[in-house]
């Protein structure tokens, strides 16, 4: 059977209120015992399989789940058992079966999880709901994790029902959106497991290994809440404007990926109070599926409807309130060793309040609503010929299409995707060459314009990297990539200079970094020229091959 949940992280201040809400109605508790299973090389997590036994007050039941159709479908197979022994004999012709026949290596328990669920049903007008709070530990050897979220499960109704009541409760009790499954933060939870007690029993001698002994599981555990980067996105070279919606909502969905993922280690969901996580690499990979994200929005406009103009003006002020961290880290971290090297006195750089800016801003309500709002228009597709859209949705289309012209007439769906995306490169790959090929003769403000023209042209064609020539698109992209180290290099130095200045009253050796800021944007805009004249001089990706 498949079904269709919303997982919500409750942090702890939330948690009184969290349990009297589901105590409101005929609410019941259950306490959950899961064993989860794979072999040693994790041949269940590759094929994307999760497996366990779960011991449900008496009864144990068995229980296989892969992914659905969407991020909040899952293929899910429940078995009861008279034991805890797994019977693989229950998957047989089936999908799942296939993949568990052919494993040669033992299923052994991985990581368990122990779990108090309160649970009660609710009826919206769109579906009933069952929601579940489940509040506990998840284990895998000697570390462990608190489980501390709100699922809500469709058991009847539409889809809406899920994000109706995820909307009310995030906005009632400020819930944290997290992508993570049980299955998936115990699965990492076993690596480091297995990871830090292989490095715990390694031998050592002196105290420079015990340091480095230290060091390497430092690194291991923070590597576990490693920030989440860009992934490539897939698109059938086969494919035809008709699937042009289709094509922007799984470019939406790979972007809240990576927004959702880091936004939640910031919020700390695993370790709030406990110790802190993380760090401004996090928030820049943040700020980088957001700008891919509003990048997506104008190269695909004008080809398929966009999100309304509310929604997409919204995270522009979440973007630009979580600027602040990236530039004061580039200027201690990077501009300020380079002023030291080149002989700049000593000086008092103000004091950093952008971290905590950054977590106010992702843990708040307005952001989180947001995330809820992108996710369920990334799932509510429409499809070609297709009018039955969900009403919440219908609505966001019809006010950006402008022509309401949709869906598009049968002579524009025989067109190839590629044959228009390609189009759509070409153009703006115009556009940045027409002022890069005279960038050292632009003023600040064309030249801060232009640097984010080229990485909306650098994000726009890991869109379109599967349609292209590899060749060529790794020779253009890396020219397209050292422009755009210079312009950001560039831009950097401006942002500095303004907090340089405004030192100079009271800390007149400021002067000294005003003035070698100058002169290293002139040199950086003589070799930006050049550059854009090297990326004119490389054949396009999607010129005749």
């Amino acid at each position: 059977m498949s079904e269709q949940e919303l997982k919500l992280h409750v942090p702890q201040a939330a948690h009184a209120a969290v349990e009297k809400a589901v105590r409101r109605g005929q609410a019941k508790q259950i306490s959950l015992r899961a064993l989860y299973f794979d072999t040693p090389s994790r041949a269940l997590v590759h094929a994307r399989i999760a497996l366990r036994l779960r011991l449900e007050g008496q009864q144990w039941v068995q229980t296989l789940k892969m992914p659905g159709e969407h991020s909040l479908s899952r293929v899910e197979i429940n078995q009861n058992r008279p034991e805890a022994t797994l019977d693989l004999s229950l998957y047989a012709g089936t999908p799942a079966g296939d993949v568990l026949k052919n494993i040669k290596e033992p299923l052994e328990i991985c990581y368990e999880t122990d779990v108090q669920r309160l649970y009660r049903e609710t009826r919206t007008s769109s579906g009933t709901v069952e929601i579940a709070f489940d509040r506990g530990w998840l284990r895998a050897g000697t570390l462990q994790l608190p489980i501390s979220e709100v699922e809500f499960e469709l058991k009847r109704g539409q889809l809406a029902a899920l994000f109706d009541l995820g909307r009310q409760w995030q906005k009632k009790f400020g819930l944290i959106l997290d992508f993570r499954s049980k299955a998936e933060r115990g699965d990492n939870l076993a690596q480091l497991a297995q990871t830090l007690s292989a490095l715990e029993a390694r031998e050592v001698g002196d105290q420079n290994a015990k340091a480095q002994q230290a060091l390497d599981i430092r690194q291991q555990v923070a590597r576990f809440w490693h920030p989440r980067s860009a992934q490539g996105i897939f698109i059938d070279k086969s494919s035809h404007e008709r699937e042009m919606a289709q094509i922007l909502a799984n470019v939406t969905a790979e972007c809240l990926e990576q927004i959702v993922r880091n936004a939640a280690f910031i919020c700390e969901v695993d370790t709030a109070g406990i110790c802190k996580t993380s760090t401004s690499e996090h928030v820049h990979q943040l700020r980088i599926g957001i700008r891919r994200l509003r990048s997506a929005w104008s190269f695909f406009k004008g080809m398929t409807a966009l999100p309304a103009a509310e929604h997409r003006d919204a995270i522009a002020v979440f973007f630009g309130q979580l600027g602040n961290t990236r530039d004061e880290d580039v200027l201690r971290e990077v501009v300020w060793p380079a002023l030291a090297q080149a002989g700049q006195p000593p000086l008092t750089l103000p004091c950093s309040l952008a971290q905590d800016n950054a977590l106010d801003v992702v843990r708040s309500v307005a952001f989180q609503h947001w995330l809820l709002v992108m996710l369920e228009l990334s799932i509510y597709t429409p499809k070609p010929n297709t009018p039955e859209v969900p009403t919440v949705t219908l609505a966001v289309i019809v006010q950006d299409i402008g022509t309401g012209a949709f869906p598009f007439p049968k002579a524009a769906q025989e067109r190839p995707l590629k044959t228009l995306l390609s189009k759509k490169l070409k153009k703006w790959h115009g556009h940045i060459l027409r002022e890069g090929l005279m960038f050292d003769t632009l003023a600040c403000e064309r030249q801060h314009a232009l640097r984010k023209k080229c990485k909306k042209l650098r994000y726009a064609l890991q869109y379109c990297e599967s349609l292209l020539s590899a060749s060529r698109v790794s020779l253009y992209r890396k020219q397209l990539a050292a422009t755009q180290d210079l312009l950001g290099e560039m831009n950097d130095l401006f942002v500095a200079a303004s907090i340089f200045a405004a030192l100079r009253e009271t800390q007149p050796q400021a002067w000294f970094a005003g003035g070698w800021i100058a002169a290293r944007r002139h040199t950086l805009s003589l070799e930006a020229t050049q550059s854009f004249q090297a990326l004119a001089a490389i054949k396009t990706p999607w010129g005749r091959q």
